[in-house]
């Protein structure tokens, strides 16, 4: 552990990082701080540092005084953290603890690192309710009972969404969810046995319905009524849970938003049928390159996927026991997806990729089965991947843990250079028609499309001039060619 300790200290203390005189003995607030740095994201602790509140001057805040016997202080600590009498879980490794020298005096360092999600909560003095302490700015703070829950949750690998809702039966199930939901698993998977089965049986299979043996009970899982339930019983049973989408980009004079999706009795409220709603609203302003394949165009970009894929994050990783809300806004220039729930891995180790831990696992493979969603693990690199092929600025990933949320914000800006010609939907089916039929003319165009002369001149001679439409030939014996 090479640490430059003056260095580290012109950063202050903050939330990975804690400072303790020490001199004689370990402080019982010692403890405290490990919890809340095992249940936060991890940190440091010096052992023989003092930090004077009243001074302003960052270079004299801190006071290396240094401990006495370094050698007592790390067997007290070692005996204490293995007897399992101060904390439930030892973290550390012997490199964890040492002993620096900073102008002849001795500094220990106590490297204490985030634990695991199934490991989580971290608590002391065998005191579940009372013992659990997690980290801010501020130093360290009792766990709410909320936080609590969220943790022992969180330590289940089988993840949230399997459970038994009891009495909540196939009738709580809105038909025309799922059936649209069944067609695209039948497009995607045409030769799959389960396309033979009732709907029970089937959503049995993507475990939306169970039954528990032993407990002689069955019903709708969490995953089962989240995602195509009607909207009533998924109120009652999660009046905690709002899904809000919001648009407030292309805004005109004193607009608050151009667009919005939220319950208004018009639709059912379940997750699926946000996703369908929601996910052309927010591509449609993404640059569409103009390619066909055959007669059919083909325009599913590498970013468009990742918007696919940023949206079933959110759902797959949010914990639905919380009070929160589903939130995504558009603006000109940027998304931004909220969703109630912590990281259950480090910011580092997601942008990195290889592991996923989704509190929703039946969710994320009822979404992987019609196409949305990576193999586990390589869901936030393809975002990162799409973006960074456009030169656009890296995608941020924030956990607010005041708030008990994360957000993820998706910059974007159209580059005319480099971009390939975003097209409007009528711009796309002139094309379209003419790709199909090289000989059409005009008058053939418009009575086909129903447009007018005008705007089929303007549209035409637009295209033509951005390089997408070429005329070929005479106006009567000629053709048209379509695209670059």
């Amino acid at each position: 552990m090479n640490i430059d300790i003056k260095k580290l200290l012109l950063q202050g203390e903050r939330v990975t990082l804690e400072c303790k005189r020490a001199q004689r003995s370990v402080p019982n607030s010692l403890w405290e701080t490990y919890s809340a740095f095992a249940n936060t994201y991890g940190g440091k602790m010096l052992l023989g540092v003092v930090e004077h509140m009243e001074e302003q001057e960052k270079s004299k805040r801190f006071e290396i005084v240094g401990v006495e016997d370094a050698d007592k202080i790390r067997k007290d600590l070692w005996n204490s953290i293995n007897s399992k009498e101060k904390v439930n879980v030892n973290l550390l490794r012997d490199e964890d603890v040492q002993t620096i020298d900073v102008d002849g005096k001795s500094v220990v360092i106590v490297n204490v690192p985030r634990a695991e999600s199934n490991i989580r909560p971290v608590y002391i003095n065998n005191n579940l309710s009372r013992g659990i302490f997690k980290r801010n700015y501020e130093g360290d703070y009792h766990c709410t009972e909320q936080e609590l829950k969220m943790m022992l949750r969180d330590a289940s690998e089988a993840g949230n969404d399997r459970l038994i809702l009891e009495h909540y039966t196939m009738d709580d199930i809105d038909i025309p969810t799922f059936e649209s939901y069944r067609i695209m698993f039948k497009i995607d998977n045409p030769d799959h046995v389960w396309n033979s089965l009732g709907h029970k049986e089937f959503l049995m299979q993507l475990g939306g319905y169970a039954i528990d043996r032993k407990e002689k009970t069955e019903g709708l899982t969490m995953a089962g009524l989240l995602m195509f339930g009607k909207g009533l019983p998924i109120r009652d049973r999660f009046d905690n849970l709002r899904m809000d989408y919001i648009d407030k980009s292309h805004l005109v004079g004193e607009q608050r938003y151009s667009d919005r999706l939220t319950y208004d009795g018009r639709w059912e409220n379940n997750l699926y049928n946000f996703v369908r709603m929601v996910l052309p609203k927010l591509t449609i302003d993404l640059p569409r390159p103009f390619q066909m394949e055959g007669i059919i165009r083909k325009d599913d970009t590498m970013q468009h996927k990742a918007v696919r894929e940023a949206v079933t994050n959110m759902i797959i990783h949010s914990d639905f026991m919380l009070n929160g809300i589903l939130r995504i806004e558009k603006y000109d220039d940027r998304i931004v997806l909220t969703n109630p729930g912590l990281l259950k891995l480090p910011l580092e180790q997601i942008y990195q990729g290889g592991e996923s831990k989704a509190r929703n696992q039946r969710m994320q493979n009822m979404f992987r089965m019609i196409g949305y969603g990576e193999n586990l693990g390589s869901g936030f690199p393809l975002i990162l991947n799409a973006w960074n092929e456009k030169h656009w600025m890296k995608p941020e990933l924030v956990e607010q843990s005041e708030l008990m949320q994360v957000k993820l914000t998706l910059y974007f800006e159209n580059d005319p250079v480099n971009d390939p010609v975003k097209l409007t939907d009528r711009q796309s089916m002139i094309l379209q028609m003419l790709y199909e039929d090289k000989t059409l003319s005009r008058e053939r165009l418009c009575a086909k499309a129903g447009l007018s002369d005008a705007t089929a001149k303007r549209e035409m001679a637009y295209l033509k001039r951005i390089g997408m439409l070429k005329r070929v030939g005479s106006d009567k014996n000629g053709y048209w060619l379509v695209g670059k």
